[in-house]
């Protein structure tokens, strides 16, 4: 029986690159050899394809930080994804998770793991996950949403009038409507890239002109104080979900450098809680994938809060790290679903 061929594009041109690097190369590392023809293509940070011409079976597991050395231009990235009779577009971030990469796969008429243009454009937003995520009446941290255009900044209320402010009016928005500390987030990044956190008037401001570097949009949310869990799921209309693992960051919250340098972070699978609070944040998850109509595979995060034990819904990510440490792969192999038996799940629900 002939080979699937498997196209592998990781890289790309979001913050999330080097991440990316890594995920793709743990995914082609794994990949059963005796069932796929594996096409390895690389995306440089200038947009650039290009294939990985190292022999597949010498590519090992690049870390974060790490850059593709072997590599031949491709001349044309539409004919050679012809070739392909799956894509695994192993993209985080901007152009590859946010419904980009996907829309190009759609007008190729190709099959590809993971959620559609809708669902990963959606689930990208924050904003507008959040618009989402309170129509289906799933619990979150309150927030205030804010634009910037040029270097002016836009309040944008619930019914989305919208209101020219400074940065000191934006504070005082803030100020009213959540108190201290909060979280400052580009609506469109990934991986904890470009958040901070402010505990005064001073420190919003700044954090939020840190965010409008990363995007024009821009939350505010209110701090949870409780414990941050994940949960992964997998499937179309007969998704499931994982086990709930608990996250225990090295530093004052989930940071790039906590995810993916800090060796302290570490994560607690299954999670210590209550069985009654875990069967909660599995059924969230699966309500929260199927209300963003995603597919394939998502990692759905979720805070417990101190005190009330209320399951708060943080974000969906629909490509998650698939890193050697990565919670996706790591949560379903405690289910008993190894990597390798994963990635062929994964592409079975591509093509069915």
């Amino acid at each position: 029986m002939s080979k699937l061929k498997l196209g592998v594009i990781f890289g790309g041109m979001s913050t999330e690159h080097y991440v990316s690097i890594t995920s793709g190369t743990s995914v082609i590392k794994n990949l059963n050899k005796g069932k796929y023809e594996i096409y390895p293509i690389y995306i440089d940070k200038d947009g650039k394809w290009y294939e990985y011409s190292k022999k597949i079976s010498e590519i090992d597991i690049l870390q974060v930080g790490e850059e593709i050395e072997e590599k031949v231009l491709i001349s044309n990235p539409i004919e050679y994804l012809q070739e392909c009779d799956v894509i695994f577009p192993v993209l985080h971030g901007l152009y590859g998770e946010d419904g980009t990469i996907q829309g190009m796969l759609e007008m190729l008429k190709k099959p590809y793991i993971g959620c559609k243009v809708l669902s990963s454009s959606i689930c990208m937003d924050k904003a507008y996950a959040k618009i989402i995520f309170e129509k289906a009446r799933i619990n979150q941290a309150k927030y205030v949403y804010v634009k910037k255009e040029n270097e002016k900044h836009v309040y944008v209320d619930k019914n989305f009038n919208e209101e020219k402010c400074s940065l000191e009016e934006i504070a005082n928005i803030v100020e009213e409507k959540l108190s201290y500390p909060v979280f400052v987030k580009p609506s469109n990044s990934g991986s904890s890239v470009g958040i901070k956190k402010a505990h005064n008037k001073e420190e919003l401001i700044n954090s939020v002109k840190y965010a409008g570097e990363f995007d024009r949009k821009i939350l505010i949310e209110e701090n949870i104080n409780g414990r941050e869990v994940e949960c992964a799921v997998l499937g179309n209309e007969d998704a499931r979900a994982s086990c709930v693992g608990e996250i225990l960051p090295a530093e004052d919250f989930y940071t790039f450098d906590a995810k993916y340098k800090n060796a302290e972070s570490r994560v607690v699978m299954p999670a210590e809680i209550p069985e009654n609070i875990s069967e909660e944040i599995r059924r969230t998850a699966i309500k929260a994938f199927k209300v963003a109509d995603c597919t394939g595979l998502s990692r759905v995060d979720f805070f417990i809060e101190n005190n009330t034990n209320r399951v708060i819904i943080n974000e969906i990510n629909t490509l998650p790290g698939f890193t050697q440490i990565s919670m996706y792969p790591k949560l379903w192999e405690k289910m008993g679903v190894n990597y390798s038996e994963l990635l062929d799940k994964l592409i079975e629900l591509a093509i069915k």
